[in-house]
């Protein structure tokens, strides 16, 4: 193997590795869920605690990474912060209007919108064997997220909170997609730890001006436990996966980073059936081999092409 193939795989299993780390937040929300925390405060606060973590360690170590152009600011901390602040709420509407199952579904869809604008925004060649397997993978991690048992089926919502689901779920893809395609063109000219600081700082004001306006200003958690799984989900959800990410990113192109880290479903699906005694249907475990197959797949192919070159970070 060439050092621009074991590259390019190292990329893919980073990709995996931030999305298993972003499938352990439907069990740790499940769970703030149940210390009373508020849906829509637990994105503000994580976001919040994942900052100060970036800035602290910057402040000690990189401080380089508050130096940044105008271009820069207005790319990872407008952009970028207002990807974040869309999805953190969007992706709230999702849950409420059409279940955690449909919305995550939706949230799916964000691989094949990566594989759509990647060629005109990115030039990356967008193959019919990528295309298929964006799709392909999309369509199992929603027969995985939708397969659970005991499940609610869509009659059982109320058409006005179902539609405010299905536009919450599919915006919070769109910013999903856009954060990938944006993270492709400002890692390699900025870095990835101040693409993450930014674009989390970014996220944080945003949120913190538009809750209160909406009436939904961010409660804190009310119990210690809540606080230490906030604390899980900063550390994880926001610092961890997204370094891996952005590490993929730069290896990889968005559409492949974005098809690899839908291992996301598979994970929080087998958390949900280990930890939470949340099985899955039949349809539900045919979605499972769908998500694991199509990524495989990605994973041989990267094996043997060798198309793009790691791309430096400063």
């Amino acid at each position: 193997m060439t050092t621009d193939q074991r590259s390019r795989v190292i990329g893919y299993l980073c990709a995996l590795g931030a999305g298993s780390v972003w499938g352990t937040t439907g069990p740790l929300s499940t769970k703030l869920y149940a210390e009373g925390a508020a849906i829509t405060g637990i994105g503000f606060w994580r976001l919040i605690l994942g900052t100060a973590g970036l800035a602290l360690w910057a402040v000690l170590f990189q401080r380089d990474v508050f130096k940044v152009d105008r271009k820069g600011l207005l790319l990872m901390g407008g952009l970028g912060g207002a990807m974040v602040a869309l999805f953190e709420v969007a992706y709230q509407f999702g849950i409420a209007g059409a279940g955690v199952a449909g919305a995550a579904a939706l949230l799916y869809t964000a691989p094949v919108m990566v594989a759509l604008v990647a060629k005109p925004l990115l030039g990356e060649r967008l193959t019919p064997l990528r295309f298929a397997l964006a799709v392909v993978v999309m369509i199992g991690a929603a027969l995985t997220v939708t397969g659970k048992s005991g499940a609610a089926t869509p009659s059982a919502i109320a058409l006005p909170s179902l539609v405010a689901g299905i536009t919450g779920g599919l915006l919070a893809a769109v910013s999903y997609a856009t954060t990938t395609v944006l993270a492709r063109w400002t890692v390699p000219r900025y870095g990835s730890y101040r693409m993450l600081f930014w674009e989390a700082l970014g996220g944080v004001v945003i949120l913190a001006v538009v809750l209160p306006l909406a009436g939904h200003a961010p409660a804190p958690p009310p119990t210690s436990a809540a606080w230490l799984y906030v604390l899980a989900l900063a550390a994880g959800g926001v610092v961890l996966a997204n370094f891996l990410f952005f590490a993929g990113v730069r290896r990889i192109e968005a559409t492949l980073t974005a098809v690899a880290a839908t291992i996301e479903p598979v994970i929080g699906a087998l958390l949900a059936f280990l930890l939470l005694s949340q099985g899955l249907t039949l349809l539900g475990w045919v979605g499972l081999l769908m998500v694991v197959g199509g990524v495989a797949a990605g994973y041989l192919r990267e094996g043997r092409d060798s198309v793009v070159a790691v791309q430096p970070e400063p």
